[in-house]
């Protein structure tokens, strides 16, 4: 009987050392090993980038202002509340439209649309260049999904031709009708100026 307490007793004592060995953490800084792995790149490491805001996420954001676009002066772009991948435009003269994202992080396409107050708007395209901090709207041209900023070239100029149309020996002259023009849009982000104290 004395055994068996005996042993009992020592696998108590066993376990109990086990657990609170278990319990402590161990400290790379107090192994030597490590600390002289360590030295040799103190100063070296770089600090870790900070973590991305939504602008840096989606950098069309923001306010952007236009001297060549009068009917436009000021546009908004906002993202939307349930969708990242929408953005939402003001301030253009068809009223507020919305616009898809396609290529991040910013070229986006705007789908034929009605606007809030009864207008129609024809699909387009919606691109901000980060280098130059400008974004570039064109409405009433399909966006071309391998090359986005075809939109914004200048299209050839497209004849009018007239043709001669024999029908029951009747002549009928039919002419080819030009497409509407595209509203092209160009304005230059404005900064938020920070404030230091």
């Amino acid at each position: 009987m004395k055994k068996i307490v005996f042993i009992m007793g020592v696998i108590v004592l066993s376990a109990m050392t086990i657990s609170v060995q278990a319990q402590q953490t161990w400290d790379a800084k107090k192994n030597p090993t490590v600390g002289a792995i360590t030295t040799k790149y103190d100063g070296k490491l770089l600090p870790a980038r900070p973590a991305l805001t939504t602008e840096d996420i989606f950098p069309v954001i923001g306010k952007y202002e236009s001297a060549t676009n009068t009917d436009a002066a000021s546009v908004t772009i906002s993202l939307d509340a349930e969708n990242k991948g929408l953005v939402w435009i003001e301030g253009l003269p068809q009223g507020k439209i919305k616009a898809m994202l396609r290529k991040s992080p910013s070229t986006y396409k705007i789908p034929a649309q009605q606007t809030e107050d009864g207008k129609d708007v024809a699909e387009g395209t919606a691109v901000f260049d980060k280098e130059t901090n400008t974004l570039s709207i064109c409405i009433g041209k399909n966006y071309n999904a391998a090359d986005p900023s075809a939109a914004f070239m200048p299209e050839a100029v497209e004849e009018t031709v007239a043709t001669t149309v024999v029908v029951k020996g009747k002549t009928n002259k039919t002419k080819v009708v030009a497409s509407p023009k595209p509203w092209i849009y160009t304005g230059t982000k404005v900064e938020k100026a920070m404030v230091v104290n």
